[in-house]
């Protein structure tokens, strides 16, 4: 099996240890090693990412970026904003940290190169899928 490091920063309503697992529960999931930064966000410092690195001027959920490591080891850098996982979780009726746990592993498969539209069809595209049957294994 590859190695997986994972650094985890910020704070969220996910403990460290557990948003490590779910990220190493993805990578191996997808048989990936390498090394992954995990930083959580307030709602002000994503805005300014998503405008800085993707020209959109609003607060996201999460911001994925892969990037080449030595050999074909994967280096990613996710962030995650919990402001918006707690408005999301609120107006779907669900526990913050389910919608935060989403977010990492949506961030993990967008570093490992996954995509999805970015109309209503999302929430049927293989990644979404992908995504939560990754979350409920993890239940």
């Amino acid at each position: 099996m590859r190695a997986v490091e994972v650094l985890v920063s910020g704070r969220s309503p996910l403990r460290p240890d557990r948003a490590a697992d779910l990220v190493e529960r993805v990578m191996r999931g997808e048989r990936r090693g390498g090394q992954i930064s995990l930083t959580f966000v307030g709602r002000d410092a994503m805005r300014r990412m998503h405008r800085e690195y993707q020209g959109v001027s609003k607060v996201t959920d999460v911001l994925a970026f892969a990037l080449a490591g030595p050999g074909d080891r994967l280096v990613g850098d996710i962030y995650v904003c919990p402001w918006v996982a707690s408005r999301e979780a609120g107006r779907r009726r669900l526990p913050v940290r389910e919608e935060v746990s989403r977010y990492v592993v949506h961030g993990v498969l967008h570093v490992l190169g996954y995509d999805h539209p970015e109309d209503a069809s999302r929430l049927q595209s293989p990644m979404w899928r992908r995504q939560e049957r990754y979350l409920e294994a993890g239940r």
